[in-house]
């Protein structure tokens, strides 16, 4: 029994620090947030003034939020699909086929994780250049010949969130390889053997061993992408486009920085940030629901 306490006493003395940083760091900003979610606030100034619920009033009647809600959402879907898929699939070639130089192609796919989100967003604004000096415009330009117009792809409302959803996918596809290569390579070779003697094609096996076999895996990532495309989302659009052209590439976080720190309504500011907190557990919660599945062992 006092062994038992003692030990108990030792493993909270070793969880203090943590929980407390946890609280300190975590715990009292989220609820800060919230608090001031309730206020009429500058941000600087020392005059506050409780409107309760007024600004989530005001938040679902903005249709700058909403539009800006609807960029997020396309982003999500879109993102993480074809991210997801074409991470996949890479990794089972890459792991599965008798393919030379697969040390080279996994540094390749992985460099853009080395390189920040700024310099990638940088990178892709000097591609999407709407002069004939842009990459993607004098590549079109070869097929288009003389007397073609360039298309401004982050300054036309109708195509530049699909400019920015292109730079997300290609920023996120090595990372997300990377992880699956190391689950998939963990599968024992012989099913994929039996699967053959059987008469299972590539792509059979590909969907009746290799995705049911690491599908816990790909629960973990699908749920972590999701969250982490609402904030890098941000970092995108704040350097490509800062929301332009009118709105049109404007995300919820985005539009959050603008209210609470360009136009100094900072307890508004805070609703979005209440109202995205609140989204992200839904989301995570939902993809938790909806992929959950048995287990498979080998």
């Amino acid at each position: 029994m006092k062994r038992n306490k003692e030990k108990n006493i030792f493993v909270a003395l070793c969880l203090a620090p943590a929980l407390l940083l946890f609280t300190i760091f975590m715990v009292i900003p989220t609820l800060n947030v919230f608090y001031i979610s309730t206020l009429k606030w500058g941000g600087l100034s020392a005059n506050k003034t409780f409107v309760g619920l007024k600004n989530y009033t005001i938040l679902f009647e903005d249709m700058n939020f909403i539009a800006s809600l609807q960029n997020t959402i396309l982003i999500i879907v879109i993102v993480t699909i074809i991210t997801m898929v074409v991470s996949l699939i890479f990794a089972s070639i890459i792991v599965r086929e008798d393919i030379k130089f697969k040390n080279f192609f996994r540094v390749i796919f992985y460099i853009p994780n080395i390189l920040s989100v700024v310099v990638i967003s940088s990178i892709f604004a000097q591609i999407y250049d709407p002069s004939t000096n842009g990459l993607l415009n004098s590549i079109l330009g070869l097929f288009n010949g003389e007397g073609w117009t360039t298309i401004k792809f982050l300054g036309d409302q109708g195509i530049v969130i699909y400019a920015i959803i292109g730079a997300m996918i290609w920023q996120a596809i090595g990372y997300y390889m990377v992880m699956y290569m190391a689950s998939i390579s963990a599968i024992p070779e012989h099913l994929y053997e039996a699967a053959q003697i059987a008469g299972a094609s590539r792509f059979t096996q590909f969907t009746r061993i290799t995705i049911p076999l690491i599908w816990n895996n790909i629960r973990t990532t699908l749920t972590f992408f999701i969250i982490s495309s609402i904030n890098l989302s941000f970092l995108f659009v704040k350097v490509m486009t800062s929301g332009g052209p009118d709105g049109a590439s404007e995300t919820v976080l985005s539009y959050l920085y603008s209210q609470a720190y360009t136009n100094a309504s900072y307890g508004y500011g805070m609703a979005i940030g209440a109202v995205v907190f609140i989204l992200s557990f839904i989301l995570s919660g939902a993809i938790s629901k909806a992929t959950k599945r048995d287990v498979l062992e080998y």
